[in-house]
């Protein structure tokens, strides 16, 4: 199988243990390991790793979530859920694959069929502290090192 260059060369990187706020357009492979807000689109693919939380809107041709993110999935291919994905809010995609363990609550529009996924309040209310972050008193998001896997633990344990 071949691969076109721009799907194997890392474009952009938002580094685990960096916060960064904006808007990015890139060509290419975006992967985001740190806390990112803001909104992305490329033609490229989309990483959101482990230890990456986002909260922002994202649009490519494909998406992979291994970490936490709040917001819109636009996918033009496919968007992939690790089995270590948080995703609160909506995806919009032709495919989804989703591995057990995957946490979803939102809107899933796949091949045009509207599922709307439900969770009780008490995990909603918990995954939603994952983005605690984004609310630091300085605006740049806190320190915590708190992982996406902890985080995860904790909402399942309830």
């Amino acid at each position: 199988m071949a691969h076109d260059v721009d799907e194997l060369v890392i474009n952009s990187l938002v580094g685990e243990g960096s916060f960064f706020r904006g808007d990015i357009t890139a060509r290419g492979l975006l992967r985001i390991d740190g806390d990112y807000a803001g909104n992305i689109k490329t033609e490229g693919k989309i990483l959101i790793g482990m230890s990456g939380r986002a909260e922002c809107e994202l649009q490519a041709a494909a998406v992979v979530i291994g970490g936490a993110v709040r917001g819109t999935i636009e996918a033009s291919k496919k968007v992939i859920l690790l089995s270590s994905a948080v995703v609160i809010g909506n995806i919009y995609a032709p495919r989804l694959v989703a591995e057990e363990g995957a946490l979803i609550d939102g809107v899933l529009q796949i091949s045009g069929i509207p599922v709307e996924m439900r969770v009780d309040q008490e995990q909603l209310r918990k995954k939603k502290g994952i983005f605690a972050w984004l609310r630091g008193s300085d605006g740049q998001g806190s320190n915590s090192d708190e992982s996406v896997d902890e985080l995860k633990r904790q909402v399942v344990q309830g």
